[in-house]
């Protein structure tokens, strides 16, 4: 994992100056459940967000999420975001996307969600964010809450 995270991350400092001012990448840690069962996550993602005016935004962020149970392997995600500043600092949003397979036998599912970010500095901002991952062949139907810390470039 720290073979794709660290040059990752260092590719996207390298590269952020060229993409103004809402580039951003994260690290965030949560639970996963389903079934009455629950697992840990974890992951890092990086996005690009457009201001729609003084009020909106919209966005769209590629991640690499493990769940910390043996035998699950890093699933890689695309996600669409669409939201609303609540104030200078905060930002609420909701997202959609498509996640890779888990684990070998297991199919990529879509999902939805939403949550929040709360900048700490003009840089660096918190997040919390809830997301519904859809039921299809061989995953059932699970849910994640995650929170995280993120830089905006």
């Amino acid at each position: 994992m720290r073979k794709i995270i660290l040059p990752l991350l260092a590719s996207l400092a390298i590269a952020t100056p060229a993409l103004a001012n809402e580039a951003r990448v994260e690290a965030r840690g949560g639970v996963i459940w389903s079934n009455g069962a629950s697992e840990d996550v974890w992951g890092v993602a990086a996005g690009y967000d457009f201001d729609l005016g003084d009020t909106a935004f919209a966005g769209f962020e590629v991640s690499g999420d493990k769940i910390g149970v043996s035998g699950s392997k890093v699933a890689f995600g695309g996600t669409a975001r669409l939201g609303m500043k609540a104030g200078e600092s905060t930002r609420l949003f909701a997202a959609g996307g498509y996640t890779t397979e888990v684990c070998d036998l297991c199919e990529g599912t879509w999902n939805l969600g939403a949550g929040a970010e709360q900048n700490i500095t003009e840089k660096v901002y918190v997040k919390a964010e809830y997301r519904h991952f859809f039921e299809n062949n061989t995953v059932t139907s699970s849910d994640a809450l995650v929170a995280g810390v993120g830089m905006r470039f």
